[in-house]
């Protein structure tokens, strides 16, 4: 299911991050909890963009997506307006494996809330108990709490700096709810890679079922490009077409950190670069000269 769908609604949650609300019925109606999209702002100059469905109304017919500004084409992305249209394959992806477990705890850190909150709230809907623990770097950062918390038995907000909840790591309150008797059955951790890494250390020694969302190292999101590929277990693995989602205990996240890190300056300065051609498209022609004349040197 693929094509030119239109954007319905936009809200900057935050400095650099984004919610739009698309027209697909196809997909709204289809996408199951964990499976993702792939978005490109047009048909020609975009590069192919992996986005998780952070909720769908199939009775509207369309999905919410969340994304965060890091490169050239998530930027042009934020630019589009209601109105306007994006281009849009989905969904893809291995959806999460729902059942009864008993006692579900789900962990994002970030951007992750977004593609957790579908998890939480299908976990819930199976008739499990539900925790979430939404943790960032500073309350400006966290993200779908209204959502998460409507979904969740009981809601932990962590925050870095305490601006929101309790000053701690997710790791902290993670721990103290594997010590409980009894323990979770399920946890479920969305974020940064050193995140995920931490949750799986802190769950491993009770010996409880822990997956992670490894969505953050897709690129193209057919398994063509192999941009995606883990370790699992010792077997090499393909995010897009294997996963997300896999046994956070068997992962090699030092492996897939430093794959993450090898291009980090080259993303920083794309980054840089493109910020500054949108001030510049802002500022106008008569704004790029008086900035090219205020860099031109003193004769």
């Amino acid at each position: 299911m693929h094509g030119t769908h239109r954007i319905v609604s936009k809200r900057q949650l935050s400095e650099e991050v984004f919610r739009i609300e698309v027209e697909a019925p196809l997909v709204a109606r289809e996408r199951k909890a964990g499976q993702f999209v792939i978005v490109m702002y047009d048909e020609e100059f975009s590069e192919r963009i992996p986005l998780t469905i952070a909720d769908a109304d199939p009775v509207r017919g369309t999905v919410t997506l969340i994304f965060q500004t890091v490169g050239a084409s998530t930027h042009r992305l934020a630019l589009k307006n209601p109105g306007q249209s994006i281009v849009l394959l989905g969904p893809l992806g291995n959806p999460t494996h729902i059942e009864r477990f008993g006692w579900a705890v789900c962990v994002g850190g970030g951007i992750g809330l977004a593609p957790l909150y579908p998890i939480a709230k299908a976990l819930k809907a199976a008739g499990n108990s539900v925790t979430v623990i939404s943790g960032a770097r500073t309350k400006d950062l966290l993200i779908m709490q209204d959502e998460l918390g409507a979904i969740a038995d009981e809601h932990i907000v962590v925050t870095d700096d305490g601006s929101s909840g309790r000053k701690a790591l997710v790791t902290e309150p993670l721990k103290e709810l594997c010590r409980r008797t009894p323990p979770p059955d399920l946890v479920v951790t969305i974020g940064p890679p050193i995140m995920m890494k931490f949750c799986a250390e802190t769950t491993r020694p009770f010996r409880i079922k822990t997956l992670a969302s490894l969505n953050t190292i897709m690129i193209d999101g057919t398994g063509m490009c192999g941009g995606c590929r883990v370790s699992i277990g010792g077997e090499t693995k393909f995010v897009c077409v294997d996963g997300p989602e896999f046994d956070a205990h068997l992962v090699d996240w030092d492996g897939m950190m430093m794959r993450l890190g090898t291009y980090r300056e080259v993303e920083k300065e794309a980054h840089e670069r493109c910020h500054l051609e949108m001030q510049l498209e802002k500022l106008g022609a008569q704004g790029k000269d008086a900035l090219a004349s205020e860099k031109e040197p003193a004769k």
